[in-house]
């Protein structure tokens, strides 16, 4: 006589060993049945599931905040490796759900990594079990995996829509902030860490790289962020460092965290967000780059200023390389070719006495067919700069206030600009609404016969020229507008900035780099192959930038002269 399915349930429930198996993620916290979900919820149901059919628990594995996308869940794990060492031979979850939301994974252990193993799988509320056959398993699983997918989008869109809000929605802060306990998508300054990034961002805008930065971070014994998080109660995370050496770990910072802190827009107020590219079930892809994230300004208080920390961006693009003997040159970053576009490097020359030359990168690494030389003394570099900052700052020292009217002058006439540009973007919009109006009217007239396909088909032309030719002023009008706000009170910028100079007595890579944007050395080679070379020098701030132009040949020739005599 054939024995039933409940005779061989009682025979068989004295064998089994159960592993009760548990899983939430953020997911299903943030779903609506987030509750119904929770741990102690499941283990409860089970629980009393196996007490009912006579089975025994052996252990409960939990997964808390784990993704069911992903077979890497410690608990997961270890409840496999037990099955493999025959202390479980049953697994039982709430739903079929909970082993996981990958289809493929999923099914893979129920029909054959289980019965592989002599293990018998469970799903409660699926009544799916191994041990009898199911056949809408698989379909289950198909679902389980698009509802993952579901609730994946529907995550990322929520952060997109606070990103756009300009909300910060970090679970740690940024260094030198703190969350606003009122509202934690706001940032507040942070008084402790705070002076530790305004002296960064200084060392960064007087031309330092993250290796100084480091080094005197270290020197000044200054807890790295990760100490100071911990401290926090934000994480309980520890460096590789602070492993090898508990004492003095926490005050070796790593390069990469400066690199990033230096091109954080969050410093100078903004909320920059969706940095990085996702996809589903494989997770962080690559990094974004700066020019893709979501910038909202104004966002909170600031701990360096917009100019200071554009700055820093010129200095961080310009990539300086060091010399030999790991310094840097006095005008690293910001003397540049005017033909190639790329950095002229100093070297040292091969001659009797050798002096220190700038040369056109480009020329160097491949030769005279994609650039000239544009060569120029390190010495007569220097001299030039030099004397061209105490005049500018003495000249606007003996007439500040001539200076400041100017300045007046010039903010004037930028807002009147900027007036100019906004009529004409609105007046070219209020156009192209007339054109748009214009072409559906055309059709009407094309289609009840007043009009010819001829006729139609000219006026659509010409319409459509007249359109984009407005598009392409407003993008123009608008680019212009963009650069007449970010100068507004550059004037008054430049006189407070350029006064102090007045008195100098040598150049150091701090006053460059908080004067200068950039020095543009062009070269141009005769038919008889005389080589003239002239200069520009392009000041931050200064509102009209009116770069004087230096010929080094002339200057070279005279000088030669001069020591002749």
């Amino acid at each position: 006589m054939r024995m039933s399915n409940e005779q061989m349930e009682d025979l068989l429930a004295s064998t089994y060993k159960v592993g009760v198996y548990c899983r939430l993620s953020k997911e299903d916290e943030d779903s609506r049945e987030g509750e119904s979900q929770s741990i102690s919820h499941q283990r409860e149901i089970i629980e009393g599931f196996c007490k009912k059919k006579g089975w025994r628990v052996e252990d409960v594995y939990v997964d808390d905040g784990y993704s069911g996308t992903t077979s890497n869940r410690p608990s997961l794990q270890r409840l496999l490796s037990d099955i493999e060492e025959k202390r479980i031979n049953v697994v039982v979850t709430k739903d079929y759900s909970r082993l996981g939301r990958d289809n493929l994974f999923t099914e893979q252990l129920r029909e054959i990594w289980f019965p592989k193993h002599n293990c018998r799988y469970v799903a409660i509320n699926d009544n799916i079990d191994t041990m009898y056959e199911d056949e809408y398993a698989p379909f289950k699983a198909v679902i389980n995996s698009q509802y993952s997918k579901d609730i994946s989008k529907k995550v990322h869109s929520s952060y997109l829509n606070q990103a756009e809000k300009g909300r910060y929605t970090g679970v740690v802060p940024p260094f030198g902030y703190l969350k606003d306990p009122e509202d934690t998508y706001h940032l507040v300054i942070d008084e402790e860490t705070a002076p530790y990034v305004r002296q960064i961002f200084d060392w960064a805008l007087d031309g330092h790289g993250t290796a100084f930065i480091k080094r005197h971070l270290e020197e000044n014994k200054v807890p790295c962020p990760t100490w100071w998080n911990r401290k926090r109660g934000f994480r309980n995370h520890f460096t590789k460092w602070e492993i090898q050496d508990p004492e003095n770990g926490k005050y070796v910072w790593d390069d990469s965290v400066i690199a990033d802190m230096l091109i954080n827009p969050v410093y100078y107020g903004a909320v920059a967000s969706q940095k990085k590219n996702y996809k589903f079930k494989v997770g962080v892809i690559n990094e974004k780059k700066p020019e893709e994230w979501i910038v909202v300004e104004n966002t909170h208080e600031p701990l360096v200023d917009q100019d200071s920390f554009d700055i820093i961006q010129q200095k961080i693009a310009s990539r300086k390389c060091s010399r030999g003997d790991g310094t840097y040159s006095l005008f690293a970053g910001l003397i540049k070719c005017g033909e190639c576009g790329k950095a002229l490097t100093i070297r040292k020359t091969n001659a009797k006495h050798p002096q220190d030359v700038y040369a056109c990168v480009t020329y160097n690494r491949h030769g005279k067919h994609h650039c000239t030389q544009h060569r120029v003394e390190y010495d007569m570099l220097y001299d030039i700069v030099f004397d061209e900052i105490k005049r500018l700052a003495k000249q606007t020292v003996d007439a500040e206030e001539v200076a400041r009217s100017l300045a007046d002058a010039y903010e004037h006439e930028r807002e009147n600009q900027k007036e100019l540009l906004e009529r004409n973007i609105a007046k070219a919009r209020s156009r192209i609404e007339t054109l748009d109006r214009m072409t559906s009217k055309l059709y009407e007239d094309l289609l009840s016969g007043r009009i010819t396909e001829n006729i139609f088909e000219s006026m659509i032309e010409k319409t459509k020229t007249e359109a984009d030719d407005l598009e392409k002023q407003i993008a123009e009008d608008e680019k212009s507008l963009s650069k007449n706000d970010s100068e507004s009170g550059n004037a008054r910028k430049w006189i407070d900035l350029i006064k102090d100079y007045a008195d100098i007595t040598e150049l150091d890579a701090d006053t460059l780099n908080r004067l200068i944007n950039k020095i543009i050395v062009h070269e141009e080679i005769t038919e008889g192959g005389d080589r003239n070379i002239s200069m520009e020098i392009h000041y931050n701030f200064r509102p009209t930038d009116e770069s004087k132009t230096y010929n080094l040949s002339d200057m070279a020739a005279a000088n030669s002269v001069a020591k002749a005599m």
